[in-house]
């Protein structure tokens, strides 16, 4: 399983956070709940990751 993306569950204040993870073999998407002893900087860079690498062009907005 590999990690592709967060979800927040139950809204952005309150939310609780859960990694989406797709099977390498099949594709299967599932969901686990964030641990406490989960590496908070790659939490951080999974969830930035839309951001840093759009999937779509920017430059068309300005």
């Amino acid at each position: 399983m590999e990690p592709i993306g967060i979800e927040v569950r139950g809204g952005a204040r309150e939310g609780e956070w859960a990694i989406i993870h797709r099977c390498k073999s099949c594709g299967e998407l599932r969901t686990n709940r964030v641990a406490g002893d989960d590496a908070e900087r790659a939490l951080l860079a999974l969830a930035l990751r839309p951001i840093a690498n759009p999937a779509f062009p920017l430059d068309e907005f300005r």
